[in-house]
């Protein structure tokens, strides 16, 4: 098939070839000029009817270029800066970037030198030798990283090239968290499972027991029957409180209620009740009502659990003071007491479950070690901050101060 210029040239020579029989014919020099004007059309026609030529493919190659480093991406040094956990950019075992959280864990002084030595953990050391190999690498457990008791995970995400993103994450609250749980269940079934043996072995020793003159004895084990099955209420009654303030706590109490007059109905409660050493208590509640945001039920067992603390470890005969007073915006609502007080090294522990200074009184008086854990529980929820302070041989003070509410 001729293309554009041959077809072009072809049709000129016809329009000449045309040009020169008209003359030799004899033919006017009009009728020369109309078939040369005829042949010029023609070839235009015939120009213009011609399929464009198609592109030649094997044209030029073009030049590809190299693929753009991610590590070096500005957008990608600011997307790892928001990041919270470590992160850190390889290349050629190198280290090229990393974040605030990965400097904070680390050191600044890991950018440019080798991953395998930066990461100072053996596993890390061994699992990073393999970069590049066939070995699949998995997530890593970094036990005891960087200080013991702590653990982190590692994983690695691989780039083009010899480029890698290795990410570090935080573990430690987790498996904490997951002991606390497990010491929960364990603490919880050692309290139940010690009166429950108690009762039963007190209930197959009566059942052996016959004759009217074992009625004293009968008696004294029925009384120890009671004791113990009342513990196990109360623990109980307990485990449903903490359990109940736990599920509460991401859900603020919005309703106003009065703190002086729900402290003063707990007085009242423990002077009416039972307990041991009613008339030590001495209230100083002031004479206007204290607002706070808060659920009655659940400040009515906070000042309970306190006041009854107070009750059961000062010393009989000695004041068991309960205070009210403002402070600015807030409230303080304060017990103390004049019992033989708490060492330094057991105060920040006070608060954790089944957590006794001494467990045989604390078992003697009926304690189940969970009082004051409620405590804590209660008062993060209504925003409350808790303080213990004590001395030896002079008493302790628990103190919670809640926000006031706005009237």
């Amino acid at each position: 098939m001729f293309d554009r210029l041959s077809s072009l040239v072809a049709a000129l020579t016809l329009v000449a070839i045309a040009a020169i029989f008209a003359a030799l014919a004899g033919g006017d020099a009009l009728s020369i000029a109309i078939i040369a004007v005829a042949g010029v059309a023609g070839v235009a026609i015939v120009y213009g009817a011609l399929p464009s030529p198609l592109p030649d493919p094997q044209g030029p190659a073009t030049i590809e270029e190299p693929p753009v480093s991610l590590l070096r991406h500005p957008d990608f040094a600011l997307w790892v800066d928001q990041e919270d956990e470590p992160l850190i950019g390889v290349a050629d075992n190198v280290v090229t970037i990393v974040n605030d959280a990965a400097v904070g864990l680390l050191g600044r002084h890991i950018v440019g030198a080798d991953i395998r030595t930066a990461i100072r953990h053996p596993a890390a050391t061994e699992w990073l030798a393999r970069i590049g190999g066939d070995a699949p690498l998995e997530t890593l457990n970094l036990v005891d990283f960087p200080r013991p008791g702590q653990r982190w995970t590692m994983r690695i995400a691989t780039l083009s090239g010899s480029e890698r993103i290795i990410f570090l994450s935080d573990r430690s609250a987790i498996d904490a968290a997951d002991r606390m749980r497990s010491d929960f269940v364990a603490n919880a079934s050692h309290e139940l499972r010690t009166p429950l043996a108690a009762i039963l072995g007190y209930v197959e020793t009566l059942q052996d027991m016959n004759g009217e003159g074992d009625a004293p004895i009968r008696h004294r084990f029925l009384s120890i029957i009671e004791r113990e099955a009342r513990r196990m209420q109360q623990l109980v009654i307990d485990l449903l409180s903490i359990s109940r303030v736990e599920a509460d706590r991401f859900r603020r109490p919005t309703r106003p209620v009065n703190l002086a007059a729900i402290v003063k109905t707990t007085i009242a409660q423990l002077q009416d009740s039972e307990a041991s050493r009613p008339k030590d208590i001495i209230a100083r509640l002031g004479r206007g009502a204290q607002p706070v945001l808060g659920d009655e039920a659940q400040l009515g067992q906070l000042t309970h659990n306190i006041i009854s603390n107070a009750m059961k470890y000062g010393r009989p005969g000695t004041p068991v003071t309960v205070e009210l007073a403002r402070e600015g915006q807030r409230v303080r609502f304060s017990v103390s007491d004049e019992g033989e007080g708490i060492a330094p090294d057991h105060l920040p522990r006070l608060t954790e479950r089944f957590y006794r200074v001494d467990e045989a009184r604390s078992r003697s008086v009926g304690g189940t070690g969970l009082g004051l854990a409620i405590v804590k529980h209660i008062s993060e929820r209504h925003q409350g901050q808790l303080d213990i302070e004590s001395e030896l041989g002079k008493g302790t003070k628990v103190s919670v101060t809640f926000p006031l509410a706005s009237t």
